[in-house]
């Protein structure tokens, strides 16, 4: 009978793709969860991983393997947090992806109605590609996925797109670059670094055309899928990077950037995606309802474009929250 003990140690490596990423999540030393894949490699008589690089990379098994053992311990989660609800009102189980591309403060904002039900919910929140994502929602694995753009018209996957708003966007920067800058916001970026968007978002597309329009020719130096880990480049001073609006406060403040400027020309929206129309889940409902009134935006004086000022929670969901 297979060990779950082992189960579990491949499932966090393999959900970490690194040994001692995984051992240090497991408060394990390495040697140990390695010894355990090993016992369970030859329970199965099958190799789980194979070396690529500095990564591990699962093997065809290992895929099978790790499918099996998401459903496993998913639904172990979800048993305990049903039965440690039966004093009470039963929780709701809400499992969502979100696209790791979507800011995290924004994909907050956008799941906050969600944890305002008149029911407990027990949230699992899963990042990912968003091919990822979709795969797994596919097999009902997920009630929903948060991504910055529709259902891709490559994928295969039946599914339906709930547009849950959008935001225009704020450049910002540590202060020493900004001490140095030349000229007027936009035309101002042309002499300065730029961080930019992976190439497998939606932003990143309409930034270069916007660029253009303007007849600025970026000086890139980075590109990040990570939009934390850009923002943590842009606190280094290392460059200028744009993050919605609707977050800009918190970015400032979290990361001790300052406002270059802001546009309402270039627009970063987010979607809902389902595999139903009209969803029955309470937490999709809800979410679905408040479409569009959970993302401020922050206008400043130097916009490019015509600035918008969206309520920041409706009446029912600060309700809500002082529940």
């Amino acid at each position: 009978m297979m060990n779950y003990k082992h189960l579990q140690y491949f499932w966090r490596v393999a959900r970490a793709g690194s040994l001692l990423q995984a051992s240090e999540d497991a408060h394990v030393t390495p040697q140990t969860m390695s010894e355990q894949i090993h016992e369970l490699e030859a329970s199965l008589n099958t190799k789980l991983f194979e070396r690529e690089g500095r990564r591990l990379k699962l093997t065809e098994a290992g895929q099978l393997a790790f499918d099996y053992a998401e459903r496993i311990f998913s639904l172990g989660a979800e048993a305990e947090a049903a039965l440690r609800s039966t004093g009470g009102a039963q929780a709701v189980n809400f499992r969502v992806g979100i696209a790791d591309v979507v800011p995290k403060t924004v994909a907050y904002r956008l799941l906050e109605p969600a944890m305002c039900i008149d029911r407990p919910v027990h949230l699992t929140a899963r990042e990912w590609k968003l091919d990822g994502l979709l795969a797994e929602l596919a097999m009902h694995r997920l009630d929903m996925v948060i991504a910055d753009s529709p259902t891709p018209a490559d994928v295969s996957v039946r599914a339906f797109n709930h547009r849950l708003g959008d935001s225009g966007l704020c450049f910002m920067a540590a202060p020493k670059l900004l001490d140095n800058k030349r000229g007027r916001f936009p035309q101002c970026l042309t002499d300065m670094p730029i961080l930019m968007p992976g190439q497998d978002t939606a932003l990143h597309g309409r930034l270069l055309r916007w660029f253009e329009r303007h007849n600025i020719t970026p000086k890139l130096v980075g590109e990040f899928d990570d939009a934390a880990l850009m923002k943590a480049f842009g606190r280094a001073g290392l460059g200028v990077f744009a993050s919605p609006s609707a977050q800009a406060r918190e970015v400032m403040a979290h990361y001790g950037v300052r406002r270059l400027g802001t546009t309402e020309e270039v627009r970063q929206e987010f979607f809902a995606i389902s595999v139903q129309r009209q969803t029955t889940h309470p937490c999709v409902k809800a979410l679905l309802e408040h479409a569009g009134s959970s993302l401020p935006t922050a206008p400043s004086p130097d916009t490019t474009g015509p600035a918008s000022v969206k309520a920041a929670l409706s009446p029912k969901v600060r309700r809500g929250l002082r529940r």
